[in-house]
């Protein structure tokens, strides 16, 4: 028997349709074949969660895989094989934690960070693409934004993984 889920109260205006823009950009953004265009620009054959790793380390100072996972918003146990492969392929290293000895840290090496920066550039030359008509402070305005949302985002999803965690 069909059981009908109890509707939550309506969002406004504004943010469906706020949900329903970001949930195409990134269905757009995250696309095999856009990943594919980026690898065959680059000449690496990195896979997707490769890429995101290898960025969000070389946007940060070393930190452990479970700060990664966090960050990520997924299970340790996947950050840790893939880690496991960056480090095999020569893209990162394990330091010491200075904050505790038992701990380590994963940190990006030069040849992790060339290539990371071969992927910024060919996504910065397909994202350029797309406002290259718009007003620079349309551009900017727009960084801006996207800048504040993704920072609430960011925080959000912190407060959920804490709350998550003291369960």
């Amino acid at each position: 028997m069909f059981t009908p889920r109890p509707t939550a109260a309506a969002a406004p205006t504004d943010v469906i349709e706020i949900e329903r823009l970001l949930t195409r950009i990134a269905y757009l953004a995250g696309r095999a074949r856009q990943h594919e265009r980026l690898m065959s620009e680059t000449g690496l054959s990195l896979d997707r969660a490769s890429v995101s790793i290898l960025r969000n380390i070389a946007e940060s100072e070393p930190m452990r895989p479970g700060v990664l996972a966090v960050r990520l918003s997924v299970e340790a146990s996947h950050v840790t094989w893939q880690l496991q492969q960056l480090e095999n392929a020569g893209y990162v290293v394990r330091v010491p934690d200075p904050d505790d000895r038992r701990a380590q840290r994963v940190q990006i090496t030069e040849a992790g960070l060339a290539d990371v920066d071969l992927v910024r550039d060919a996504s910065r030359r397909g994202i350029g693409t797309v406002p290259a008509d718009w007003s620079p402070e349309d551009v900017r305005q727009l960084a801006d934004l996207f800048s504040r949302l993704a920072d609430d985002f960011v925080e959000h999803a912190e407060d959920f993984n804490e709350l998550r965690l003291a369960d």
